[in-house]
């Protein structure tokens, strides 16, 4: 688990199956109290949007956050942080 803050949304013209009504946000991820790299994660709380603090689960496991068919991603946001700690 990680945390990450919301920096813009990615529009896909073409998704795998699966992502079909999953939004992807990009995020610029946390390390240490600063900024680290930018991803793409796949929204499981569908409410996060641009500026939330977030944190994220990596791998396999968050394909499982979503509860259906297998869900081809690689970070998915898990939930928010209430306050910000920088």
């Amino acid at each position: 688990m990680y945390t990450g803050r919301v920096i813009g949304t990615v529009v896909a013209t073409k998704k795998y199956e699966t992502l079909e009504g999953i939004k992807l946000l990009l995020v610029e991820t946390i390390e240490n109290g600063k900024p680290a790299k930018t991803i793409v994660a796949a929204d499981a709380t569908r409410q996060a949007g641009p500026n939330d603090l977030v944190y994220l689960i990596g791998s396999k496991e968050a394909s499982l956050l979503f509860r259906k068919k297998l869900v081809p991603v690689d970070a998915a946001i898990a939930g928010f942080i209430d306050e910000d700690p920088m």
